[in-house]
C-alpha cells in the first residue's frame, strides 16, 4: 500500500526499485518482492529499459468499480467538466463515506492543481463537513453531536438561519478566510484527532459553525465583492436524502450577481446528478 500510495501522489514520475527502498524505508529485497508481483497483477508497469516502476492498468479498473460502488454515475464527471469549463474552476463530487469525507471525483481547468486527488478523505466533525448535513434533518442533528475537530461556539440563531436560507436556494456559499485555501489540503488523511498545531489554525479560522457561510439576504444592497471559497449544492437518493455534494472551488472575490450565477449553474448540475441517481429533492 505504501508503494502504491507513494505512486500515486507522483502519477508523471517514475522509480527504479533502489530509489523506492529508500524514500518508503523498505528493505530492497522486500521492495523487489513487492513490485514484482504487482507488475505481474498488472497494477505496476515496470520499464525493461530503464527498469522504473509507474502505476499500471489493471488499478483503471479497480478504480471504475470503486466508483461505481459508491453510486458514482460514468456520467457524473461530464457534468464536473461543464461545470469546470463554464466557470474556468474545479469542480468535485464528494460523500461521507466510512464516516469520512471523500472526494470521489475532480474535474480540474486544463494545468491547474488544487493539490487535492480523488480518493482523498477528511474529518468528518464540526465545524468540517456543514455542506454534508446541511439538507438532511437527521444527518445534521448526528453532526451537531459529534465532538469537534476544535472547541466551538453553535449560534444557534445564526446556524438556523443559515440552514433556512441555505434549503430555500439550494446552495450553500462558504467565504475564503486566511488560510482557508490550505486547510483542507492539511486534513487529507488525516484522523478526528488533529495535531495541536492544525488545531490552532483551525481555530483561528472558525470559532462558530455557520459565521463563514455568506447569505445573499445579508449581502442584499452592499455592492461589493466577496471572498469566495467553496459553492456546493446537495445530490439526492431516491429516498429524498442528501447522499453526496457537487461543489465549484471558487478561490477568489465575485459579486452577488456572479455569485447567483455560478449557483443556478451548480444547482442544474447537482439536479443532474439527482436524476442519474434516480433521486427526488424534498419537500422543505
Amino acid at each position: 500500500m505504501a508503494i502504491l500510495d507513494f505512486l500515486a501522489k507522483h502519477p508523471q514520475e517514475r522509480f527504479g526499485l533502489s530509489e523506492l527502498a529508500r524514500r518508503l524505508h523498505l528493505a530492497k529485497p522486500t521492495c523487489l518482492g513487492i513490485v514484482t508481483t504487482l507488475t505481474e497483477s498488472g497494477y505496476l508497469v515496470r520499464d525493461a529499459a530503464d527498469k522504473t516502476y509507474r502505476l499500471g492498468p489493471s488499478l483503471i479498473g479497480l478504480g471504475h468499480l470503486a466508483q461505481e460502488s459508491l453510486r458514482v454515475n460514468p456520467a457524473a464527471r461530464a457534468e464536473l467538466a461543464q461545470l469546470s469549463k463554464t466557470f474556468d474552476t474545479t469542480a468535485a463530487l464528494a460523500a461521507v463515506v466510512d464516516d469520512r469525507i471523500t472526494l470521489l471525483e475532480l474535474v480540474e481547468p486544463p494545468g491547474a492543481d488544487v493539490g487535492v486527488r480523488v480518493g482523498q478523505s477528511y474529518p468528518f466533525a464540526p465545524p468540517v463537513g456543514l455542506m454534508f448535513v446541511l439538507w438532511d434533518d437527521g444527518a445534521l442533528s448526528s453532526w451537531l453531536d459529534r465532538a469537534p475537530t476544535i472547541p466551538l461556539r453553535t449560534e444557534t440563531r445564526r446556524l438556523d438561519r443559515v440552514i433556512a436560507e441555505c434549503r430555500t436556494a439550494g446552495y450553500l456559499v462558504e467565504r475564503l478566510t486566511p488560510g482557508g485555501r490550505r486547510l483542507y489540503a492539511m486534513m487529507a488523511g488525516m484522523s478526528s484527532t488533529l495535531p495541536d498545531e492544525l488545531r490552532a489554525l483551525l481555530g483561528e479560522l472558525i470559532s462558530d459553525i455557520g459565521e463563514r457561510v455568506y447569505l445573499a439576504s445579508e449581502a442584499a444592497g452592499t455592492r461589493q465583492r466577496h471572498n469566495v471559497s467553496v459553492i456546493s449544492a446537495p445530490v439526492y437518493d431516491h429516498h429524498h436524502r442528501q447522499v453526496m455534494v457537487v461543489s465549484l472551488q471558487i478561490g477568489r472575490a465575485l459579486t452577488d450577481a456572479e455569485i447567483a450565477k455560478h449557483a443556478r449553474g451548480l444547482v442544474t448540475a447537482a439536479d443532474t446528478l439527482t436524476k442519474q441517481l434516480g433521486g427526488a429533492k424534498p419537500r422543505w
